[in-house]
């Protein structure tokens, strides 16, 4: 499977408060093995060392099942675990800067929030998908920006690389997502959430074509 085509399906992102650290690893696990094609590894207050050690734990699970590893604001730190790439947001280091540090082959994306113009910037620095946020509330969200479903096909008509939807994606509205556009979604609770977190990975990667 090529890594466009991951990057056109389920994107779990891990949330800390969600997921007991003595079962980081095996409950990632559980959603990859569930079918979730991309894992951001989204760690906000733990120290550097601790989110490198954590990360290369969960980039022998990735690498296992052919999924992909992608950490969250710091490409930097993304370099130290050898992760396949990063996400940056308005805070964190430019599309441009990532580029430059991890090289032409790692994966980039870039959070566009309810702009279409962020998008088309992010896309000419270099970044390989774009994401948009929220089109639906979401608890892991608390701080959400709302945006209406139209974002995604105006993004589809302006960009080339993959348009993802991030935020309040659940069994239950992720087809109207998909139907208005976009190519995947990135899930927290819906999938990190759930009682049985393979069970909900493999409900979401389902509306995906294998």
């Amino acid at each position: 499977m090529s890594v466009q085509t991951k990057l056109r399906g389920l994107y779990a992102i891990t949330d800390s408060h969600l997921i007991p650290r003595a079962r980081f690893v095996e409950t990632v696990e559980a959603a990859v093995r569930g079918g979730a094609m991309l894992v951001q590894l989204r760690e906000k207050d733990a120290p550097r060392e601790e989110i490198v050690q954590l990360g290369r734990a969960i980039l022998e699970v990735t690498r296992r099942y052919g999924a992909l590893l992608i950490v969250n604001d710091h490409p930097s730190v993304a370099k130290d675990i050898g992760a396949d790439g990063a996400h940056v947001g308005r805070e964190d280091p430019s599309v441009t800067e990532a580029r430059a540090l991890l090289g032409p082959g790692v994966i980039i994306g870039a959070s566009c929030y309810g702009e279409a113009t962020l998008a088309v910037a992010a896309e000419r620095e270099g970044a390989d998908y774009v994401a948009f946020g929220t089109p639906f509330p979401s608890p892991a969200k608390m701080k959400r920006t709302d945006i209406a479903l139209s974002i995604f096909q105006e993004a589809k008509q302006r960009v080339r690389v993959p348009v993802l939807a991030i935020g309040g994606s659940t069994r239950a509205n992720a087809g109207q997502i998909l139907a208005a556009g976009a190519d995947g979604i990135a899930v927290v609770s819906g999938v990190f959430g759930a009682p049985d977190v393979e069970a909900a990975a493999r409900a979401l990667a389902g509306l995906f074509p294998a």
